[in-house]
């Protein structure tokens, strides 16, 4: 039996969770250090998952297969697999993993993280260090197996469990910055942690219901009920499983409710300012850049795998949404004064551009909203770690308690410029080819959208650069003036992230290897082809 590869991938940070909670409360430094050793080795088996995935033409759908049997009496499976979108998001999560933990190192300590940062006394952190570091690594691990899991119960397991730890996070853990005194900074964060909890738990609720008539539906047709998408797949496309249209489109409804709130997509978005606002920066790329993500993979994976027909019948609709997040999300972000509310609507802005790649239903649309995932998570872990940088500084969060930041420190200035430059989608950093690829799939099948969602890139280029004007230049303003520069750590942090923007920039198709044979599938899955160009007919010569 081959080594159970995804298994070790999602079983180290787990492991990696419970050695961290051990370590003794006086060894603050040992938890960080053990938190960050773990997550190290789960970036080798991550790219040990990359290095044996075969892309080549004739290779199976799902590789790295596991299967054994789980819950017998009910069809549950421990069954797990990935295509190329699933080896990219893992990675994903792995690589950005190990910088959210070095640039929280100081969010959790109860003492030397104000002194060190220059903000008073009331932002001492009193939380417990050990428990911070070990749920991140326990939200890794449940996000590496939701990416893995082709199971759909077991899928459905810890997509609903990772609101667990992500709760404790964002309630627990939140950030210290707000306008508000103690008090209302902690009503503010359990206000934000339960509202996250219940949007995603009714989510999760809806997709049970789903999950519960999907196994029914396939007892009736099949010799025994199955949550196994393989298996599903299989059935569908040997004409031995048809659920009907009505069955279908619910079921559809019941699957893309959950994902479109964890992606999040308008109106079901209400949920991520507030999480993200009341998080610390490290919290915030993990909410934004690691499980949203879980929402949007699974449309591309689950939604347009299982019920090909109803994806369909609902396109229109779902691409309005996107279209409306796409502009909704650009408008408020430029009229936030908070600034990391404002990098949360940018988000609603580019997952819209995501939802509206994969219902392009073209393999253009699909690559680009697969590499708008990736680079999306980089640029936004790049630019949310750098303002959390700057806000623990200044102890605010409020736009206008800065400018002139670029005179006493200029390296954390052009960091924050880079990730800003990077999420309006700057030629020659990655989510550039991202949003050329989705714009272009969207073009060649749904002109209209694709006019419409152009205006998201000039509203985006006005939200960033307006934010770096008033922030970045002009004259110093009082406070600002003896502000700390990018200490070795947070270099550390930011750099690799700015390389790996610029390398995904001027070579995606590093990417696009992996990615396109799995488009390609789903696209076959819901009977798609890209539409023939059309070309202006020519009269002959006389």
């Amino acid at each position: 039996m081959s080594f159970p590869l995804l298994t070790a991938t999602a079983l180290t940070p787990a492991i990696g969770a419970v050695v961290t909670a051990s370590v003794p409360a006086a060894r603050r430094t040992l938890a960080k250090w053990t938190a960050l050793f773990f997550s190290l080795v789960t970036v080798g088996f991550a790219a040990a998952v990359l290095l044996r995935f075969d892309t080549g033409s004739g290779a199976d759908r799902f590789q790295l297969t596991e299967s054994r049997s789980w819950i017998e009496d009910f069809g549950v499976r421990y069954e797990l697999g990935v295509d190329g979108i699933g080896v990219a998001m893992i990675a994903l999560t792995a690589v950005l993993i190990p910088f959210l933990i070095g640039a929280g190192w100081k969010d959790a300590d109860p003492e030397e993280g104000a002194e060190e940062n220059g903000a008073g006394a009331e932002n001492r952190r009193w939380r417990p260090t050990q428990a911070f570091f070990a749920l991140i690594l326990l939200v890794e691990a449940m996000v590496v197996m939701s990416f893995a899991a082709t199971d759909i119960f077991l899928f459905y397991i810890f997509f609903e469990a990772m609101l667990i730890p992500m709760y404790f996070l964002i309630g627990g853990f939140g950030d210290r910055a707000g306008e508000q005194g103690e008090e209302g900074q902690a009503r503010q964060r359990s206000y934000a942690a339960v509202k996250f909890l219940l949007y995603n738990l009714v989510g999760g609720l809806v997709m049970l219901a789903a999950v519960i008539g999907l196994y029914v539906a396939t007892a009736d047709q099949l010799p025994e009920g199955t949550f196994s998408l393989q298996q599903i797949l299989q059935a569908r496309a040997a004409g031995e499983l048809d659920f009907g249209t009505g069955t279908e489109r619910w079921l559809f409804l019941g699957f893309f409710v959950a994902f479109a709130i964890k992606a999040p997509l308008w109106p079901l978005h209400t949920w991520l300012p507030n999480a993200m606002g009341e998080s610390t920066a490290p919290v915030a790329v993990l909410i934004t850049a690691v499980v949203d993500k879980v929402g949007t993979f699974a449309m591309l994976r689950f939604c347009l795998g299982l019920f090909p027909e109803a994806s369909d019948w609902a396109t229109p609709v779902v691409l309005g949404l996107a279209l409306v997040s796409i502009i909704y999300g650009a408008l408020l972000a430029l009229g936030q004064r908070d600034i990391k509310r404002l990098i949360a609507y940018a988000s609603i802005s580019h997952f819209g551009f995501i939802v509206l790649g994969i219902f392009a239903m073209t393999s253009q649309g699909q690559s680009g909203a697969t590499l708008y995932m990736v680079n999306h998570g980089v640029a936004t872990a790049a630019l949310l770690l750098v303002a959390g940088f700057l806000i623990a500084r200044r102890g605010s969060r409020l736009i206008q308690d800065y400018g002139g930041v670029q005179k006493p420190a200029p390296k954390l200035a052009g960091a924050f410029l880079i990730g800003g430059l990077a999420t309006l989608s700057l030629p020659g950093l990655g989510p550039f080819v991202s949003e050329f690829l989705v714009l272009v799939g969207t073009f060649s099948r749904y002109k209209v959208a694709g006019i419409i969602a152009c205006v998201g890139i000039v509203l985006a280029a006005l939200y960033v650069l307006v934010l770096y004007q008033r922030t970045m230049t002009g004259p110093v303003k009082p406070g600002i003036e003896k502000l700390p520069d990018l200490k070795v750590r947070e270099i550390a942090v930011v750099a690799p992230l700015v390389a790996l923007l610029i390398f995904l920039g001027v070579f995606p198709k590093a990417l696009t290897d992996i990615v396109n044979p799995a488009v390609e599938h789903t696209l076959s899955d819901v009977g798609k082809t890209d539409p023939e160009p059309e070309l202006p007919a020519v009269e002959a010569a006389p």
